[in-house]
């Protein structure tokens, strides 16, 4: 019983970290006319409550959607609707059409910081505990750090808690989880089922769709397509189906309606890029001003291009060799090259890409903590806008410290404990003396580290040039950007040498 308790008391502590960084101002507090991200899920619940489901993605004098219009597929859509009845009950003037416009009290604060918590005991944590608790060949109270490690990562719940944009990442974040648990544990229908839940919550779900598709088509090629592995396709096709026609079923009545709806989830009109964003697009329009010189059909193009490049090894290679490790290193490897390369990038979209390593934290903990504090920085010029430099560094030194304590990562920088062992053998048979691959990644680490320290020190003690007023913020994201080429870089070796090194150690043995 006593690492029940333990675990009980983890996620005591993840969710006081919560509740502690929520207490903390949100985006837009008392800044008309848009008053922030905030203000944007409060409207989700005015408009879901007082119109028909026909009106919820259509501009209207009801619903204008210059004013925080739905952008978010229909499961997000009913989640508002819940939220707002719930609201209703409470006080209807939280939710009143036109009136409640930019509303804000410390009740309704307490409500909406209450919905997001409530949201992560349901659907997160769960899946974070059953996932950790599922790990093999690992202790007990490694497991238990490995839960703690993932529910104390700074970059969530500074943005569902802290920033307060977009607050419920932890439930598409979640049924993603609960989906890999599911396919890794070969509960492969229920695993489909939660998957396709987190797409219909958020449209930036389609970052992990690869790898699950090839995951499980290679399940079903494994078990042979004239037997077991056709008929676990079709019932896999028709839960994917059903579940979606379940959350769209209220738009499939009119063709216009289903095109509109498309239309907000995927902007493309925006451009290649908006914000400042760690990924390539933004980096090297330092050098060469592509929104400016190409077409945006070209921009399309060449975005689609480069992902699908990016990503196709590894799932050319999860497809003919399913494996859950494969498919974890996938999520990472896929993700990133989505962040890296997609069109119309959101910074706090790294999170989608954070998940996935969280996963692998047990496996290579120096390179995963490495990873998660770059991610954590890079949303940096964010948290500093809405004023969470101190919740920013607590939550981080508490995260990484824990880290450091949990899998002791300094330790843990051989080519083996890298997962680099077998690339560096093929290395080896052209040049014998390339024995110093560990010390590099050391070296890299402590050059990234001390980067994003002087970075962040700059950034809150000096003003930029008049000339450049967004200097700090581009060097933030064009550092992070460099950091997340090299971890793309690394996951895909990681990938691709993962069955030499199996051979490798059979031979060994």
């Amino acid at each position: 019983m006593e690492k029940w308790y333990l675990m009980a008391i983890v996620v005591l502590l993840g969710l006081t970290v919560r509740w502690t960084v929520s207490l903390n101002s949100y985006s837009g507090a008392g800044k008309p006319p848009m008053f922030g991200d905030y203000e944007a899920q409060r409207h989700w619940q005015e408009i879901t409550f007082n119109l028909p489901v026909k009106q919820w993605y259509f501009n209207s004098s009801d619903n204008n959607l210059q004013y925080w219009g739905l952008d978010y597929p229909p499961l997000t859509a009913y989640h508002s609707l819940l939220c707002a009845y719930v609201a209703k009950f409470i006080n209807p003037d939280w939710i009143a059409l036109h009136s409640s416009r930019g509303y804000e009290s410390q009740a309704h604060k307490l409500f909406m910081r209450t919905t997001v918590l409530i949201a992560d005991l349901l659907i997160y944590i769960p899946a974070v505990v059953l996932y950790c608790w599922c790990l093999k060949e690992i202790s007990t109270k490694k497991k238990i750090a490995h839960a703690l490690c993932i529910l104390l990562y700074p970059g969530l719940i500074l943005i569902d808690y802290g920033h307060f944009q977009n607050i419920y990442n932890s439930v598409s974040l979640g049924f993603a989880l609960w989906g890999v648990l599911g396919v890794s544990c070969d509960w492969d229908l229920l695993g489909s089922l939660a998957f396709c839940l987190a797409i219909n919550y958020k449209q930036m779900e389609l970052y992990h769709s690869l790898p699950f598709f090839c995951f499980l088509l290679g399940k079903c090629f494994k078990k042979g397509l004239k037997g077991k592995g056709f008929v676990l396709l079709i019932k896999l096709a028709c839960t994917v189906v059903a579940s979606f026609i379940l959350c769209w079923l209220p738009f499939f009545t009119e063709r216009e309606q289903m095109q509109q709806v498309l239309r907000r989830l995927f902007p493309v009109d925006r451009g290649l890029f908006e914000d400042k964003v760690a990924n390539i697009w933004c980096s090297f329009s330092i050098f060469l001003k592509i929104k400016d010189i190409l077409p945006r059909h070209i921009q399309i193009i060449i975005s689609f291009c480069f992902t699908f490049l990016s990503l196709l090894p590894a799932c050319i290679k999860l497809t003919l060799q399913p494996s859950p490790k494969g498919f974890r290193f996938t999520l990472v490897s896929c993700a990133l090259s989505f962040f890296l390369f997609s069109f119309q990038v959101h910074e706090k979209s790294i999170l989608l890409v954070s998940l996935p390593v969280c996963l692998v934290l047990s496996e290579i903990p120096f390179m995963s903590t490495w990873f998660l504090l770059v991610s954590t920085f890079s949303m940096l010029p964010l948290l500093l806008k809405d004023e969470l430099l101190m919740p920013s560094v607590v939550t981080t030194m508490a995260f990484f410290i824990a880290c450091a304590i949990s899998f002791s990562i300094f330790e843990k920088t051989s080519e083996e404990e890298l997962q680099l062992k077998s690339f560096s053998i093929s290395v080896r048979k052209y040049l014998p003396r390339f024995t110093f691959f560990p010390r590099i990644i050391q070296y890299l680490f402590l050059i990234s580290v001390i980067t994003m320290v002087l970075l962040t020190l700059i950034t809150i003690t000096l003003e930029p040039p008049q000339k450049l007023p967004d200097l700090f913020s581009v060097l933030i994201c064009f550092v992070s950007c460099l950091n997340f080429l090299f971890f793309l870089v690394y996951f895909n070796i990681i990938i691709m040498w993962d069955s030499k090194n199996r051979r490798n150690q059979k031979k060994i043995n």
